[in-house]
């Protein structure tokens, strides 16, 4: 799939049973599954993957591909006396 090429493939992990799994959400067929001793480790392991952190996208981005966004970020933060 084109946007899998270009930016990456968006994992989705999901457990069951004793297996997590994860495919695409893009719907390119990419995935896989890896067994652990226990439903509670697979469920676990799945739940701290499938996480998007977007709300920390200027905090902990790329010091020069965003580097607008840590200006702004940088800029408001002098305006709220932080």
């Amino acid at each position: 799939m084109f946007w899998c090429q270009v930016l990456g493939h968006r994992f989705r992990f999901s457990s069951e049973g004793e297996n997590m799994r994860w495919e695409c959400q893009r719907g390119c067929g990419a995935g896989g599954a890896k067994r652990y001793p226990s439903a509670q480790d697979a469920q676990r392991y799945a739940r701290a993957f499938d996480r998007e952190d977007r709300a920390d996208l200027g905090r902990r981005a790329p010091l020069f591909g965003l580097l607008p966004i840590r200006v702004a970020q940088a800029l408001r933060g002098r305006k709220r006396g932080g």
